[in-house]
């Protein structure tokens, strides 16, 4: 019984213990000489003596671990460009800083082979079958806290030489833009590359985007919902919360300046990022845990590249029918007028009998764990009901209240509504009402219940 977990996780650990590729782009000292002086004066700062490679990669993560290089082992830093893109200097170092005081604290070879392990482990219960899920489970949560608190320790030591609010932006900043990158970005990418296309200007879009609060506001409640769908313990970082909550009350110390580093030569660079992520097996999927590059069937000649700022903002908007979000609740509730979905779908919420509803729009629902079905299928059934709506509400003189989102409306009368928060409030308190009072606002909704 004891090797059955190690067996299971063989395949996944051969990928941590044999990297394919140091993944990346490479940072040369002479190609950006401020973003390497930054990374040496924070290894200074930590006291992080070991020679370090710094690469970029397409999303934003950052993380620290030992590599092979020439028959050897170094480290190497990797650093996401959206961040370095868009926080601050100051807000960076910290961020820097955070990653090599968890490597020079916590990176030893037991410390390392603990987190292959868990990786390994977390890995095998992404499939249907998870025949020692609850094996699994308790190993991963016995050794959460653990981890937590060397990201807690790592954020002090950050505090320490960078300053208190220095890290606290740098922790807020960051996670609102790894919750937008996955939600609006990665979206972008799978969307074109469907029609043999890339965006040139994913990333100057990107940074459009969060200057929007709406976007900004979806970012940080989905950064919160994380923490509910994390039913194994899988995650090593602590949320948001805890992690500002924990931080020690101190001032700025070092400041490296208010606005972004910048790069030299960050078209090239932004370009290259792209095709990474156009080119991969999906987005968000060119890093693998031991630091391998996924191969992929796509070349960057095989797409062309168009500006995304430059296509029409309803090249992404949701079709007039609602598209398949609204065909899945017709079918889901057997009514083919959209109106009539949404009515059958709200007598279903308010029964309190919606999960039924759910998994028939997303079959997929009962393969997750049975901690994390209901809080996925409030989603799953608050998107469906958004698509149906959205249109509905747009045919009776409601307009996008941005170029973003496709949820979030404006009335004739300038309030400016989301409908996935209203939606999602509606389906887990089971009070329809608020979505009902929208309805009536549509015309034809109201003449079709009539």
């Amino acid at each position: 019984m004891a090797a059955l977990p190690v067996l299971w996780m063989l395949p996944a650990l051969r990928a941590v213990v044999i990297p394919d590729a140091l993944p990346g782009r490479a940072v040369r000292p002479d190609d950006q000489p401020e973003l390497s002086a930054l990374v040496r004066d924070m290894a200074e700062r930590t006291g992080f003596g070991a020679p370090l490679l710094v690469r970029i990669l397409p999303e934003p993560v950052v993380l620290t671990g030992r590599v092979r290089v020439a028959g050897g082992h170094a480290y190497a830093l990797l650093l996401g460009l959206p961040l370095v893109r868009v926080l601050s200097a100051t807000q960076l170092a910290a961020v820097i800083a955070h990653e090599l005081a968890l490597e020079r604290h916590f990176g030893d070879r037991r410390t390392r082979a603990l987190l292959a392990a868990r990786g390994a482990l977390a890995e095998r219960l992404e499939g249907r079958v998870r025949p020692l899920a609850p094996l699994a489970a308790a190993l991963l949560r016995a050794a959460q806290p653990w981890f937590w608190q060397a990201e807690l320790t790592a954020d002090a030591e950050a505090a320490r030489v960078v300053g208190g609010t220095a890290v606290r932006e740098s922790v807020e900043r960051t996670a609102v833009i790894e919750a937008a990158f996955s939600g609006i970005a990665q979206e972008w990418v799978e969307d074109l590359v469907e029609d043999g296309r890339y965006p040139l200007d994913l990333y100057e879009a990107f940074d459009l985007a969060l200057d929007d609060s709406l976007v900004l506001d979806r970012a940080r409640r989905e950064d919160a919902e994380d923490e509910v769908l994390d039913v194994y313990g899988v995650t090593g970082h602590p949320p948001t919360a805890v992690r500002l909550a924990a931080l020690p009350h101190t001032g700025t110390h070092a400041a490296y300046g208010s606005a972004p580093l910048g790069l030299r030569g960050a078209d090239a660079v932004a370009e290259w990022c792209v095709q990474r992520l156009a080119c991969a097996d999906g987005p968000g999927s060119t890093l693998q845990v031991g630091g391998g590059v996924r191969g992929s069937a796509l070349r960057p000649e095989d797409l062309k590249p168009v500006r995304l700022l430059d296509l029409d903002p309803d090249r992404f908007r949701l079709p007039a029918d609602g598209g398949p979000g609204a065909a899945a609740l017709r079918a889901a509730t057997r009514r083919t007028s959209t109106v009539r979905a949404l009515y059958a779908a709200l007598d279903v919420v308010a029964d309190t009998d919606w999960y039924r509803l759910a998994r028939r729009i997303d079959p997929q629902l009962r393969w997750l764990p049975a901690a994390a079905r209901k809080a996925v299928g409030s989603q799953v059934l608050a998107g469906a009901m958004g698509a149906a709506l959205a249109p509905l509400l747009l045919e009776a003189g409601w307009t996008y209240a941005g170029r973003w989102m496709n949820t979030v409306l404006r009335a004739p009368d300038g309030t400016v509504v989301d409908l996935y928060e209203v939606l999602v409030t509606v389906v887990d308190g089971g009070e329809p009402a608020p979505v009902h009072v929208l309805l009536e606002k549509t015309g034809n909704a109201k003449a079709e219940r009539a």
